[in-house]
């Protein structure tokens, strides 16, 4: 959805932060962790000090190391005092956190806030990785789109009007909600041939029409020869990687 829609508000209220303003409907009590939009911190100490206070277990286990803390560079911070260091420092320690403890849902809110590309990138992979091999549920309010369609795998469209009247649709698949999101914006997108990332057409273009036409204004590689294609490239970038 769009600024103002209530995605936040939806967190919190999963959470047990906030309550509905119809007493009637119960929220199921779950096993939760949350990254909150707005990080305010107030631990006065080193990062290390914080990860050692608050999830001690998961940073002594060797697959939490390998699977969170190195790729979202920690090492570097540990032993920076928290009150000093950047907004972006700050978003990843806070994934870490949130990852950090045990729970059934992960609650993450715009975790790409402060984030640069590179960053935004090494942290979908983390919480993508670390949702499936812990075989939990995540929800993920997101505003940067790649890293929205990358992480989900089914999604929650907001509609209606901002601050006034939104609401929730049911949860639908990737393909069929981000066509009704982007419909309501009369915006198409296609699919780069070489990174396979989401692009913006041009307003009025010939892929454009031709998409808004076909109503088809996301576009996803729906046969096996597109998906073959892209994980073979997938895997030639890999094995560059080795090499180098």
């Amino acid at each position: 959805g769009i600024n103002a829609e209530y995605m936040g508000t939806l967190i919190r209220m999963l959470a047990g932060i906030i309550k509905p303003d119809d007493e009637s409907i119960s929220v199921p009590e779950l096993h939760i962790s949350i990254k909150p939009q707005t990080i305010s911190p107030k631990f006065q100490g080193t990062v290390r000090a914080l990860f050692q206070t608050k999830i001690r277990d998961a940073l002594g286990h060797p697959q939490f190391s390998t699977d969170v803390l190195k790729p979202l560079k920690m090492e570097a911070l540990m032993d920076q005092e928290l009150q000093n260091i950047s907004g972006g420092e700050l978003q990843r320690v806070a994934i870490v956190l949130a990852l950090g403890k045990p729970a059934d849902v992960y609650l993450l809110d715009e975790p790409s806030a402060f984030l640069d590309c590179e960053q935004r990138l090494a942290a979908s992979k983390v919480m993508k990785r670390f949702i499936l091999h812990a075989k939990k549920t995540a929800f993920v309010v997101e505003h940067d789109f790649i890293m929205a369609t990358y992480l989900a795998d089914r999604v929650i469209v907001y509609d209606g009007i901002p601050s006034v009247d939104a609401r929730a649709n049911s949860p639908q698949t990737l393909l069929s909600g981000m066509n009704k999101f982007l419909q309501s914006l009369e915006i198409t997108f296609r699919r780069d041939p070489d990174n396979y990332r989401p692009r913006i057409n041009k307003g009025d273009s010939v892929k454009d029409k031709e998409q808004k036409v076909s109503g088809n204004y996301f576009y996803m590689d729906q046969d096996d020869d597109g998906t073959k294609k892209r994980k073979a490239k997938e895997k030639e970038e890999a094995a560059a990687l080795q090499q180098s």
